[in-house]
């Protein structure tokens, strides 16, 4: 019999289910993709039922077409999006869509929860700014403008605990996750109890903590006819999506470093302790081991920013990138490496979302600055690129100014296909830039190491230094580093020339 381990990675725009085998070789993956709503300004949502219809089809699916039995899996774990807000009765039903990490709504409840509790309190405790983004300005949103739905709350869940609770009936979290939420002592590894009574909340509404490699239940019976597994399954909780990518892209010790590049974007690294930002630009969330942290900075809009260029600037990239049998970012990429680094002083700045790190600013807008009658497309979309690097550049600046070492960069998600974006990157941080065989498959493959380590297959997750694979190496080239080294200040004179510009425009 087969030994496999299956994932499932529960991400902004879908979910995952992804099968490895018992040495961590990826045999298949299904995707199911789930709606997003924008009800209002800062108001983003999704419908957790869409959560569940994923995993049951995909898991189906994956089994359906690959020919294994329920049998052959051992282990089922998990990775998820984080930062949510989701409001279940005691029957786990929701009683609200979840309100995802893009949510910024709790801005007033940030504002008047800081009157209670000192941000830097927070950011000591959790490793986190006081900010909207996180779970806990969602909740008290809630209990402020949809009372009923908080007077019926039993719990409040994250994505991936949703699907956990509808397998196994039961109401946990991991370490990992957890550490997203604002409420997180990510030192003790508990739920804080003096911001949760700084902001009146009740312990009993959350899920019980576990490290990310804990057999946390079994599939149900119930379960186990909906979703085609085996009941009894052990399900491993796994972790959020950042520090399973993290572990999907062997970074587990100190000195490596990774850049998602998704919807969002984030550098991130493994450390022995938190890591704190005098400016408070970066953060800290616990890693999927026991004691160890993945210090972070996280873009709102990166690879948010590049589809935007692509849907507004780009129709005829996608027009024929079916015909010719290629992605339309792989025809951006042929129009941006037609001009030179800095698209002949061009800047973008990528906050067409607002942004996190660094400058944690909600109404932060996106815009071009430098625009001549000389400049094209090429140009523009390049400009994109640079700038969304720029961006992360200072995040990574952030980090080297604590001394943190960083000896390498890799690569990994849906924007680290290209080798063009790739190249562009290793010149602005001025490092190799290393692209594992995993891509995409990343954080499943995080979530199916910590599922292996749970029930015996793998003795820790230091396995992942052996098993990731790397496929490509960029080096920084010496002219382009030294444009983009001429450029980089401007790109922050550039946001900061323009804050006042966009709190007025904030302001209507």
């Amino acid at each position: 019999m087969a030994k496999l381990i299956l994932a499932h990675d529960l991400g902004t725009t879908g979910n995952k289910a992804t099968l490895f085998d018992e040495d961590g070789t990826l045999i298949s993956s299904e995707f199911f993709e789930y709606q997003t709503y924008f009800p209002e300004d800062l108001w983003v949502e999704q419908d957790a039922d869409s959560y569940w219809e994923g995993v049951v089809l995909t898991t189906n699916r994956l089994l359906g077409k690959t020919g294994f039995d329920a049998e052959d899996i051992v282990v089922l774990s998990f990775s998820g999006q984080m930062m949510g807000a989701l409001p279940v009765d005691k029957d786990g039903k929701p009683l609200n869509r979840i309100l995802i990490w893009a949510d910024r709504r709790g801005v007033d409840q940030v504002r008047e929860l800081s009157q209670r509790i000192s941000a830097d309190r927070i950011y000591q405790i959790t490793g986190h700014r006081l900010s909207s983004n996180y779970s806990l300005a969602k909740i008290l949103w809630i209990r402020e403008h949809l009372p009923e739905v908080f007077s019926r709350t039993h719990k409040f869940l994250l994505a991936k605990d949703y699907i956990i609770w509808k397998l196994t009936g039961r109401w946990v979290t991991d370490y990992s996750d957890a550490s997203g939420t604002n409420l997180f002592d990510i030192t003790t590894e508990e739920w804080s109890d003096e911001i949760l009574n700084a902001s009146r909340l009740d312990t009993d509404m959350l899920p019980d903590l576990f490290p990310s490699t804990e057999v946390v239940g079994e599939v149900t019976s119930a379960a186990s006819e909906e979703v085609g597994l085996r009941a009894g399954t052990p399900v491993v909780v796994g972790g959020g999506d950042g520090p399973c990518a993290a572990a999907g892209a062997g970074v587990v010790r100190e000195g490596k470093a990774y850049c998602y590049l998704g919807s969002s974007s984030w550098i991130a690294l493994a450390s022995p302790h938190p890591v704190y930002d005098p400016q408070l630009r970066t953060f800290t969330f616990h890693h999927l081991e026991k004691g160890w942290y993945m210090p972070t900075g996280t873009m709102q809009a990166a690879g948010g920013s590049l589809q935007w260029c692509r849907d507004a600037l780009c129709e005829r990239e996608k027009t024929i990138a079916p015909e010719l049998g290629v992605s339309p970012y792989e025809l951006m990429d042929l129009e941006a490496g037609k001009v030179p680094a800095g698209s002949e002083e061009l800047l973008f700045l990528p906050y067409i979302m607002g942004e996190r790190a660094p400058w944690w600013n909600p109404h932060a807008r996106g815009c071009f600055v430098g625009l001549t009658p000389r400049h094209r497309k090429p140009h523009l979309i390049r400009s994109v690129m640079e700038g969304i690097g720029f961006n992360l550049r200072i995040i990574l600046d952030a980090f080297r100014e604590q001394g943190v070492p960083i000896e390498e960069m890799r690569l990994i998600g849906g924007g680290a296909r290209g080798a063009f974006w790739s190249t562009v990157l290793s010149n602005i941080f001025g490092l190799n830039v290393l692209r594992p065989y995993l891509l995409e498959e990343a954080t499943s493959f995080g979530a199916a190491l910590a599922g292996g380590v749970g029930v015996g297959l793998f003795k820790n997750l230091q396995v992942a230094g052996e098993l990731v694979e790397i496929h490509d190496c960029y080096t920084p080239q010496d002219d382009d580093v030294a444009v983009y080294e001429r450029l980089y200040p401007l790109f922050k004179m550039t946001y900061l020339s323009l804050e006042d510009v966009f709190e007025r425009l904030a302001g209507g």
